[in-house]
């Protein structure tokens, strides 16, 4: 059986990169060379209102 873990994040700044911080709850969960798959859905981009649906 696989796990699976969904979570909602915003990208954040790490100097010229930009990346997913993992929650540390799952750090047990996610332990250093573990191998996962990342799918990415953009749900909201910056700038626009929460009314707004980006196209």
């Amino acid at each position: 059986m696989v796990d699976r873990y969904i979570i909602t994040k915003n990208i954040a700044k790490h100097g010229k990169n930009s990346i997913i911080v993992i929650p540390s709850v799952l750090k047990e969960e996610l332990q250093p060379r573990t191998t996962v798959k990342v799918t990415i859905e953009v749900l909201k981009k910056p700038g626009l209102p929460d009314e707004v649906d980006s196209p």
